[in-house]
């Protein structure tokens, strides 16, 4: 028996925003967009690789997950985008005005800085040593 994490969800204001950000500022595929009817729709992104997991954009739905936007996990870094090439992808996002909360540091497990996404998530990128 195999398992593997499909998917983990991403609390959203706008589906296109959301779609717009995620897609031309980090690259990301998009995998389904799709239309739910009621102005819901199915929206699955996901880096630039062979594995296909990915963040489901769900509209936030009330005010309640609205409160959630930007926050999902309590100000601790949520995201973990991997890469094999660290400085190639920071100097693109960084191009393409991602914001990067303090510079890269060398740890022994890898190459990492931390940024923000559109509405305040805090992610890691980060290059993994063998």
């Amino acid at each position: 028996m195999s398992q593997r994490l499909a998917l983990a969800t991403l609390v959203v204001r706008d589906y296109d925003e959301a779609l717009a950000w995620y897609r031309d500022v980090l690259g990301f595929r998009v995998l389904t967009d799709q239309p739910l009817g009621e102005g819901k729709r199915w929206i699955v992104v996901a880096p630039r690789s062979e594995d296909p997991t990915g963040l489901l954009l769900a509209r936030a739905s009330d005010d309640h997950q609205a409160s959630r936007i930007g926050d999902q996990t309590g100000g601790r870094v949520g995201f973990f985008l991997h890469t094999d090439d660290f400085w190639y992808d920071y100097k693109a996002m960084r191009e393409r005005g991602v914001e990067f909360l303090e510079q890269p540091r060398e740890e022994p497990y890898a190459i990492v800085a931390v940024f923000r996404d559109l509405y305040g998530n805090t992610w890691d990128l980060l290059e993994p040593k063998p």
